[in-house]
């Protein structure tokens, strides 16, 4: 299997620093250094409200770093502005509310396909690879494909969760899942990606799916980075990963 790329997500070095207020700890000096580290792209989440990554944040990234700039945002005509004036090398569109503390479900792309595609299309024309955020479900899957994605990003969490709470039936049957719906996704021509929840105790069975091209992981990585320094999380994921591709060199 072909190596997998790792994204690294920052939000949450945003997080700590509006907590606060001011200007650190500063998401660029986050990215620019996972950039250093290895990372294989930046992810980050312009939510409508500000919560973490700010306007200026996404602005300030993009023009920091030298590999590839993940914008995830929600779907709104706000939002694609944003991406529009931005020019990210891709997009990820997610469902977003407010009362939520971090992305809950995937996007309900087969029931909502014609207002997508028109969010879809000026991101495509723009050169943007084009992500949509969903569940491991065919439905979602066969529509991410009708309304022009070139990706579908898998929400990894269920089964991420049941492996943190030693649920091992749901934890398989959801791997199952995310193992067919990556063959579908593949045999339509959407590219794979990974992401949610993802910690070292669940990397390695989703880093053996072999349809998966990336793993895009945040919040975990940013948390180990307290304890240990960017760099070292980054290293061990990164060893967990290419250990499950069987790239381990000897």
């Amino acid at each position: 299997m072909d190596k997998l790329r790792l994204g690294i997500n920052i939000d949450h070095v945003a997080t700590i620093r509006n907590a606060r207020g001011g200007d650190n700890p500063d998401p660029v000096r986050a990215a620019l250094m996972a950039q250093a580290a290895g990372a294989d792209g930046i992810t980050a989440h312009l939510r409508e409200d500000r919560r973490h990554i700010r306007d200026a944040d996404m602005a300030a990234i993009a023009e920091a770093i030298d590999i590839p700039l993940n914008f995830e945002m929600a779907a709104t005509e706000e939002m694609c502005r944003i991406a529009l004036a931005t020019r990210p090398h891709a997009v990820c569109l997610v469902p977003e509310r407010r009362e939520e503390r971090t992305t809950e479900g995937g996007l309900e792309v087969a029931g909502d396909a014609n207002r997508l595609k028109t969010y879809v299309a000026p991101l495509v024309n723009m050169g943007a690879r084009v992500s949509l955020f969903i569940a491991a479900d065919p439905r979602q899957i066969d529509a991410s494909a009708r309304v022009g994605a070139a990706v579908v990003e898998l929400h990894t969490g269920k089964y991420c969760y049941a492996v943190a709470e030693g649920r091992i039936e749901e934890a398989e049957a959801e791997l199952g899942r995310l193992i067919s719906a990556a063959r579908q996704a593949d045999d339509l021509g959407l590219e794979v990606h990974l992401g949610h929840g993802i910690t070292y105790d669940s990397v390695t069975a989703l880093a053996a799916i072999p349809q998966a091209v990336e793993l895009n992981i945040g919040h975990f990585l940013i948390g180990e980075a307290v304890f240990r320094g960017l760099p070292d999380a980054m290293a061990e994921m990164r060893r967990l990963m290419d250990q499950a591709r069987g790239m381990v060199q000897c």
